[in-house]
């Protein structure tokens, strides 16, 4: 595992494996750069229904590996799952009060925790967010899948090189874990369908009928953070996020205009003790931590998000902190974000041996809107709301082989699993010693 708190390498190294292609960055289209590449799709997504209805339950590669993963999980079987784990092991799952344009619910679980009150819930992890990102929705089926089996067997879990014993699996539960696993249906499912390296949801609001492009927000541009590219300075404002449809990262209309943003506001606004939030992403090898904005900085409280008199320079992550703009983390908070990210990245690493990288999110690229920024952001927004420790972490070091690089091979889909399931392990485990409240 590396650690880097500034770094003008890394900075430009992550341009070219992330959440953006460099092409997408500088506002082209990833369909037309792909065209040449051939019908490689990586790993086959699954037709059927491997949980049948619920009549079968998921188990992940922790504990025996049970279930058949031969194909990447449907938009489907992530519902039947979720009630295949109601059926065996009597868990709770519920459906956000937003549907998507298509008309999809929008499901999520709750496991573990002292009790089933809201308020005993302390982690949630959200994955699918970008439709392409294959492989995110099975990361977190199978980890909880795991958990729960382990908790009923009295076993351990094992993710490649990383074991942990049953202990390990009581105390992880213990923080009482939130999951949606699948927050894009609309768009994983027109992904899955179309092997269009699609990323966006399909909303059309903004869409020209002449440019495919043209339909979907990015969702993880269109959260109340930044969301106004006035706040931006002008020399990184059309990089954090765009006005325009076409782009691969469009923030919609306005913050929150979008149900599936609205439900994972909807989560934290329901259970209001989550104190510790992972967004799962690919690919980049990458464990990243707040703030997304600009540089960290821990001496200069009234350098924040909400003082529009940095509204010019934000966003320049090479300029002095002291003397220009830096985004405002206690030391405490900071110090504490960084030790559990640590713990997440090494767990990564060591469970197969590839190596990830823990940084703050700006050094990657700044962004507007985005999920992780805005849940730490709330507390200082609303002094009423809960801290809440955010990252975005990106799983996997992309298939350049593939229609997308984005859809991993069968061998890839394995160790993709191996290291977010070690690191959501090691995450429970740090938060607990962290802290909760």
């Amino acid at each position: 595992m590396k650690f880097t708190q500034a770094s003008n390498v890394f900075l430009l190294a992550g341009l070219a494996s992330s959440c953006l292609l460099p092409e997408e960055r500088a506002g082209g289209s990833v369909r037309r750069s792909l065209e040449s590449r051939q019908g490689n799709s990586g790993k086959a997504v699954g037709k059927g229904d491997r949980f049948n209805g619920g009549s079968a339950f998921p188990r992940g590669i922790g504990s025996g590996n049970a279930t058949d993963m031969g194909t990447i999980l449907n938009v489907n079987e992530v519902s039947t799952g979720l009630q295949g784990l109601v059926n065996e092991y009597g868990i709770e799952t519920f459906v956000t009060p937003y549907k998507t344009y298509e008309g999809r619910s929008i499901p999520g679980a709750k496991i573990g925790g002292s009790s089933k009150c809201n308020t005993k819930y302390h982690v949630y992890l959200n994955g699918a967010i970008h439709a392409r990102e294959r492989g995110s929705h099975d990361s977190i089926l199978y980890f909880i899948s795991d958990l729960l089996y382990a908790k009923k067997h009295g076993t351990g879990l094992t993710y490649g090189k990383k074991s942990y014993t049953n202990a390990d699996v009581i105390e992880a539960l213990s923080p009482g874990i939130v999951v949606t696993p699948l927050i894009n249906p609309d768009g994983v499912n027109y992904d899955q369908t179309t092997n269009s390296c699609w990323r966006k949801n399909r909303n059309p609001a903004s869409s020209n009928t002449r440019d495919a492009d043209s339909v979907g927000i990015d969702l993880n541009r269109n959260f109340e953070f930044a969301w106004d590219l006035k706040k931006w300075a002008p020399s990184v404002a059309n990089d954090v996020a765009s006005n325009s449809p076409s782009s691969e990262v469009y923030h919609g209309k306005a913050a929150f205009s979008e149900p599936e943003t609205k439900s994972m506001k909807y989560i934290l606004d329901t259970y209001t003790k989550v104190r510790w939030f992972i967004d799962l992403h690919s690919y980049a090898g990458d464990v990243l931590y707040s703030w997304g904005s600009d540089t960290d900085q821990s001496t200069q409280p009234y350098k924040n998000f909400l003082n529009s008199t940095y509204d010019s320079i934000r966003g320049i992550t090479t300029d002095s902190t002291t003397t220009k703009y830096g985004e405002y983390i206690s030391s405490e908070d900071l110090n504490n974000i960084q030790t559990a990210g640590k713990r997440f990245g090494s767990a990564m690493t060591n469970s197969t041996g590839r190596e990830y990288t823990v940084m703050q999110s700006a050094y990657l690229y700044p962004t507007s809107g985005a999920s992780d920024d805005y849940a730490f952001s709330r507390h200082f927004a609303d002094s009423t709301k809960n801290k809440v420790y955010s990252y975005t972490v990106e799983f996997g070091f992309g298939n350049n082989q593939a229609s997308c690089p984005f859809y991993p091979t069968p061998a890839q889909y394995t160790s993709n699993l191996q290291e977010t399931n070690a690191g959501f392990m090691e995450f429970l485990l740090a938060a607990v010693d962290i802290g909760l409240e």
